[in-house]
């Protein structure tokens, strides 16, 4: 199992340069929209086709699902492969922080975080990185021209925070969070760019809290449970943070279907312990 993990990421790896380079012409909107009813960027659309046809190939992956398609593909035997291929696609116009998120389970989609083997995101910054969460240790590396090079061996959220990012709009949080909103304005320095992976990292490197919370006019949350929250909550936790929809953690949330949403919270464990308290 652990040989097709990794050869998953050094697939990911290859491919981020492809993905990267592919940017420049793909910024315009595509003519569908993704399951979840958001517009597609061209880009999104090549980052899903170009990611398709590498992981599928490889021996040992079963399943592959994406953000960008309705269902899951069966490729063989082996292990489900769950993407994210362009997270943060809308920040193509104003050329901001974009990357992918991988999630590789144990299990058929949609399946419980609790059956994830791996977790990685690839993050297109002004340098490429990758950071990667497998046997519940952390690893970092640098991708140049598609190959990885460790840079943290030992990825671990320091302990004193200093970031936080929030998303949706101010006047559609619930007054609950809006009131643990203005405690963490008072402790940390703001830091959103407004693709999840971007903020994320920031809160890696920094320590802090990530938010896409439940709305007034969105009960369930924006983010994907497959594609991005257990993942996401996959990484964070494997480097001694904390994640939570809200009540638990997000690896136990029951998995109802492939594009299900869930409010999305993680960080340094004590600040997202007071989330919950004060959710």
């Amino acid at each position: 199992m652990m040989e097709t993990v990794d050869r998953i990421v050094e697939t990911v790896a290859a491919a981020a340069p492809e993905i990267r380079g592919g940017l420049p012409g793909r910024r315009r909107k595509a003519d569908e929209e993704n399951p979840s009813g958001e517009t597609q960027m061209a880009a999104d659309v090549w980052a899903d086709e170009h990611l398709e046809a590498e992981l599928t190939a490889i021996d040992g992956v079963g399943e592959f699902a994406s953000e960008e398609r309705e269902e899951v593909i069966d490729c063989g035997d082996g292990l489900s492969v769950a993407v994210d291929p362009l997270d943060g696609s809308s920040n193509l116009k104003s050329n901001n922080s974009m990357g992918t998120i991988v999630g590789v389970y144990d299990a058929p989609l949609p399946a419980s975080g609790r059956d994830l083997v791996a977790a990685a995101y690839v993050l297109f910054g002004p340098i490429t990185t990758m950071m990667v969460a497998r046997g519940g240790t952390v690893t970092e590396y640098v991708v140049e021209n598609g190959d990885p090079r460790v840079v943290d061996d030992d990825v671990s959220l320091p302990d004193d925070p200093v970031v936080y990012g929030f998303g949706g709009r101010v006047p559609d949080w619930t007054e609950a969070f809006t009131e643990y909103a203005r405690e963490i304005e008072d402790e940390l320095k703001l830091r959103y760019g407004g693709a999840m992976i971007g903020d994320v990292n920031q809160v890696m490197t920094y320590g802090g809290v990530f938010a896409y919370p439940s709305l007034r006019s969105r009960t369930e949350g924006k983010l994907r449970l497959q594609f991005e929250g257990n993942p996401i909550a996959y990484i964070v936790e494997s480097a001694g943070g904390r994640s939570s929809d809200g009540e638990r953690s997000l690896l136990d949330v029951s998995p109802e279907g492939l594009h299900q949403r869930v409010p999305l919270h993680v960080g340094n464990a004590e600040l997202v312990d007071r989330l919950e308290a004060a959710l």
